[in-house]
């Protein structure tokens, strides 16, 4: 999670090195802990010269603002509004109003700093940052980067590296102080360029979250996994014990009212507006989080064995809610803004709520709920077997009694509801093959009408998922292909977002986005574990004929 970029020029070469400082000597597990939220950057000269032009140009508050800059012997302090700005940069700035310039000549061997830091108007200003420092501290944050991987390489197999590298994109997701996982780091980056599919994912979504857990078992540790828990627990405080139901997401301190605004000042990337603030998706009913909540759980389980009495209740209370509404429709895991429906996914997930609770009632002290647990269970299998199949589609679909085709339906097998090798399960993924990819093999998520304009790219998570099915289902060469193809989009750094265009094959929507990085990383385990399945499979094979 350190950036380091070369450029040459006619007359010389130089390296800039980017990064998010970390704690001062942080390592291993504690990694977030005493980080001051400052962005360091380093430009070395590494042969020959180079001129370089400074020019900074702070815009608080979206860009609402233009501050006063005041220079100094040590760099430039920022004021306007509620923010502060320090800028440390041992260099002469000539200032133009809100915008500061400088121009500075590096000869191989030379070396320069910069520190930014925010805080609030109240606060105290912050320090400038002497050349010493920032040097030292970005050596210091690539150390402890490298001494959180060298604890956390649990996967080894095909594409590690990729899968490696997505732990990390993952880990960095994560809010340190309180254990929230953001979907993306990003907001208004559109699915659609030009379009208004445009959304901010800059919090923590229980499903995603959950999800990210999951997949830092397998590329990693999941060890904020008990933070995590706890920061839930706390967030969600009172709504299910008092009847109501999990909010779908919270902002990284545990806020709730995450109510959406336009930025109407704003043109938007490659003039895709509106830009958001805030999500009013945090208002809907989407049932499938009890799921991946409980699913996570089930997983880590000796994550969770000191965890405290109302973290307990909380994910028992998380699958009574599941089992009490799994009847009501809902706007389902796409966060459809139209009117709910009994979407299958919804149903399946609230299906894994109560089957992982069952699995791990002992630790949640609520062994006298599994005979009920038990029982819904049967009903929401029961359901989705007869309602959740088309015979039209020969497929299970988007929601019960529905035509329609939808990825999510993938999950089927991946969380164990249906044997991956079972006919109606092999039967969805040849028509999600079919009729939800595009001419590259990447998979849409559906293809219906959703209220929006404008028809979205291929989803990479869904790709990922259908790569794992047929994993699962034992199409290795086909899922390796499949993989391969979503893998190949990932940028120089292996970063991914969470859509490809239509066409033009850009990546779109925010990034670099959760979601595809998870999906990632579980296709390759499946991979993996199929690939180990059939070796196994061929010597024992082998020796029985040889016997």
């Amino acid at each position: 999670m350190v950036l380091e970029t070369s450029f040459r020029t006619g007359k010389g070469e130089f390296t800039l090195t980017d990064a998010l400082v970390l704690g001062n000597g942080i390592r291993g597990h504690d990694l977030g802990a005493g980080s001051p939220g400052a962005l360091l950057r380093k430009v070395s000269c590494t042969q020959g010269t180079v001129e370089l032009d400074v020019v900074f140009v702070p815009r608080p508050e979206y860009g609402l603002i233009r501050p006063l800059v005041h220079a100094g012997s040590a760099g430039l302090l920022i004021r306007g509004g509620a923010a502060v700005l320090s800028l440390s940069a041992p260099v002469p700035f000539t200032i133009e109003g809100d915008v500061a310039r400088a121009r500075v000549l590096l000869r191989a061997g030379d070396g320069l700093g910069f520190a930014f830091e925010h805080a609030n108007s109240w606060e105290a200003t912050p320090a400038f940052w002497s050349q010493e420092e920032i040097f030292r501290r970005l050596t210091d944050t690539l150390e402890g980067w490298s001494s959180w991987s060298k604890l956390h390489q649990n996967y080894t197999g095909p594409w590690q590296e990729l899968v490696a590298l997505s732990g990390r994109v993952l880990q960095a997701l994560t809010f340190y102080p309180t254990g929230a996982i953001v979907a993306a780091p990003t907001t208004s980056l559109p699915e659609v360029i030009g379009g208004e599919r445009n959304w901010d994912y800059r919090y923590a979504w229980v499903r995603d979250a959950s999800m990210t857990l999951q997949a830092l078992w397998v590329a990693a540790c999941p060890d904020e996994a008990g933070k995590f828990f706890r920061f839930l627990a706390t967030a969600g405080s009172g709504q299910l014990g008092e009847g109501e139901e999990l909010q779908i997401m919270y902002g990284v301190g545990g806020e709730r009212d995450l109510s959406e605004r336009e930025l109407s000042h704003l043109p938007g990337w490659c003039s895709s507006a509106p830009v958001r603030v805030g999500n009013a998706a945090w208002r809907q009913r989407q049932l499938d989080v009890y799921g991946e909540l409980l699913d996570a759980a089930a997983l880590l389980p000796e994550y969770l064995a000191d965890m405290d009495q109302d973290t307990r209740k909380f994910l028992a209370d998380a699958a009574d809610t599941a089992a009490a509404r799994w009847k009501s429709p809902d706007q389902g895991i796409w966060e459809v803004r139209g009117e709910p429906r009994h979407y299958l996914y919804s149903k399946l997930m609230c299906w894994v709520a109560v089957d992982r609770a069952i699995s791990i009632a002992d630790l949640l002290d609520a062994t006298d709920r599994v005979p009920h647990w038990r029982d819904v269970r049967e009903q929401i299998a029961a359901a989705i077997k007869t309602q959740g199949w088309s015979e039209t589609a020969n497929s299970y679909t988007q929601a019960l009694g529905s035509d329609e085709l939808d990825a999510s339906a993938l999950m089927l097998s991946i969380v164990g509801f249906l044997p991956a090798d079972d006919p109606r399960m092999l039967a969805t993924i040849d028509a999600i093959e079919r009729h939800l990819t595009d001419g590259r093999g990447l998979v849409y998520r559906y293809v219906g009408e959703d209220g929006l304009h404008g028809r979205e790219g291929t989803f990479l998570l869904c790709t990922f998922w259908l790569a794992h099915a047929l994993a699962l289902a034992g199409s290795v060469e086909r899922a390796r292909e499949v993989f391969e193809g979503a893998a190949g989009f990932a940028t120089e750094l292996g970063l991914l977002s969470e859509e490809v265009a239509a066409g033009s094959g850009e990546l779109v929507g925010n990034f670099p986005q959760a979601f595809s990085h998870i999906g990632l990383v579980n296709a390759a385990w499946a991979i993996s574990r199929a690939e180990d399945q059939d070796r196994q499979a061929g010597k024992s094979g082998a020796s029985g004929a040889h016997g």
